[in-house]
């Protein structure tokens, strides 16, 4: 019985008292993810290319 009382005010709650986005809310903050994402991505790749060549650089001295 606590079980369906449980989803019964859960239900409740999430239709009456949650704001959901709207559509264009939902795409804009996807846009704007998939850019940090691409932002953060190039950033890693560009310290892992560097990272990588200084390796080389430090490893062709000693050989």
């Amino acid at each position: 019985m606590k079980l369906k009382i449980y989803f019964q005010e859960a239900f409740n709650e999430l239709i009456h008292k949650v704001s959901w986005p709207t559509w264009s809310e939902l795409q804009s903050s996807a846009i704007v993810v998939m850019v940090a994402s691409l932002i953060i991505a190039l950033v890693i790749f560009v310290m892992d290319y560097s990272f990588q060549n200084l390796m080389d650089i430090i490893y062709g001295l000693f050989y």
